[in-house]
């Protein structure tokens, strides 16, 4: 063989052995006799120095989780095996518990004040998103513990339903008992902007609060025509689908400030409750996304409410570049000129951080390189940003 076939087969045995060591990870962390509760991580492959890394982001999690039937701690670079020291096990739970409230147990609480034909309707959904989904088997109890809706309190062995599973499958007037001031905002304001020009106050479970989010959204914004491949799908709801369920996962629910989403001319924003685990923009390359209610975060994965953590902002950052990217297709183009195409009266800090993101991947580049900060520059595609498109098929 030559060099080249040489480096093409180590280059296919290096792809077979990515795939086989995903494929195995995957199953590991999926098989309850490994660990339980299972965990949901992504995967994602790097490539460095022409070599393929993977790399797995493993957020704090609200739950105990045992390995291979035992607990540990971590102190620093060691695991403690705590499963015997009955003290330890329950300061861990209430370390959770501290941090995570959508794990504080209502023991009063019984089957009889959530909603049956909730249950039933999302044992449904996750059967048919995959055929041989556990839930299917399983009966309205087993399925609240298996996602961790019902646990018991290690010290004192009370046992009962969770404000996690109250949220997302409870009947209104015991979310409402729960949580009194729970409510998502959704508010229209192009017109009228002192008050509104339509808005919904959302104060139910957080199955039917995400339908209810994205029929506002369907309402009051467009739908661009987009094909990816050869099927043409929404961006609309591709990146708001995301923004939906962010509001209603990455929120503290002891928190009485209510969440909202403000649709506006040229722009939708929104505001939530949490306590931010850094500040400043966010960078698509290097983010680590942290979730607030890893419970609910799963449950709504379960159901097709939500992706992997931190897609949302991989999804808008990809829809947001491919319509710029097609855009300058025609020719060199200012930003102000990209904002018009847009629908903007002027650049928005998003479209900004967007350019400088597509300029660092070089998918676009400068049109006068020596001055980058010239009121007159404009911005070109490259031979990369035309080969994304390419692939993208966007049209």
């Amino acid at each position: 063989m030559g060099t080249n076939e040489n480096q093409l087969l180590e280059l296919i045995q290096d792809s077979d052995s990515v795939a086989q060591i995903r494929k195995d990870f995957i199953t590991a962390i999926n098989n309850p006799q490994k660990i339980t509760p299972t965990c949901y991580l992504s995967v994602d492959e790097l490539e460095i120095q022409n070599k393929p890394v993977l790399r797995i982001y493993v957020p704090e999690s609200s739950q105990v989780h045992r390995c291979n039937g035992r607990i540990y701690d971590r102190n620093e670079d060691g695991d403690l095996d705590i499963t015997d020291h009955t003290r330890q096990v329950a300061e861990l739970y209430h370390r959770k518990q501290a941090s995570y409230s959508e794990n504080k147990i209502y023991s009063h609480t019984t089957l009889a004040d959530l909603r049956e034909d909730l249950i039933s309707r999302c044992r449904k959904i996750a059967s048919l998103r995959r055929e041989d989904h556990p839930w299917a088997k399983m009966d309205d109890v087993d399925i609240l513990k298996s996602a961790q809706l019902y646990q018991t309190d290690p010290e004192t062995g009370k046992s009962g339903v969770t404000l996690a599973g109250i949220l997302l499958l409870g009947q209104d007037n015991l979310i409402l008992t729960a949580v009194p001031h729970h409510r998502t905002n959704l508010i229209l304001r192009k017109v009228n902007l002192d008050r509104y020009d339509d808005r919904d106050f959302v104060t139910t479970n957080l199955i039917e609060s995400y339908e209810r989010i994205m029929a506002f959204v369907a309402k009051h914004l467009p739908d661009p025509f987009f094909l990816e491949g050869d099927i043409r799908i929404s961006i609309r709801d591709a990146i708001f689908r995301e923004v939906a369920s962010n509001i209603l996962i990455h929120r503290e629910y002891m928190n009485a400030f209510p969440a909202k989403l403000i649709i506006e001319q040229g722009q939708v924003r929104t505001e939530n409750s949490n306590v931010p685990h850094g500040f400043g923009h966010i960078n698509p390359d290097n983010f680590s996304p942290f979730p607030k209610n890893p419970v609910v975060a799963r449950f709504f994965r379960e159901i097709g409410r939500a992706d992997e953590l931190g897609s949302g902002v991989r999804n808008l950052m990809k829809y947001g570049a491919s319509k710029v990217l097609s855009i300058l297709m025609t020719g060199p183009m200012r930003k102000a000129e990209i904002a018009r195409k847009l629908g903007k009266s002027k650049p928005t800090r998003y479209l900004n951080e967007l350019m400088a993101h597509l300029v660092q991947q070089v998918f676009v580049q400068y049109a006068i390189p020596e001055k980058p900060n010239s009121r007159m520059q404009k911005y070109r595609l490259t031979e990369k940003g035309r080969q994304l498109l390419k692939k993208m098929k966007l049209k």
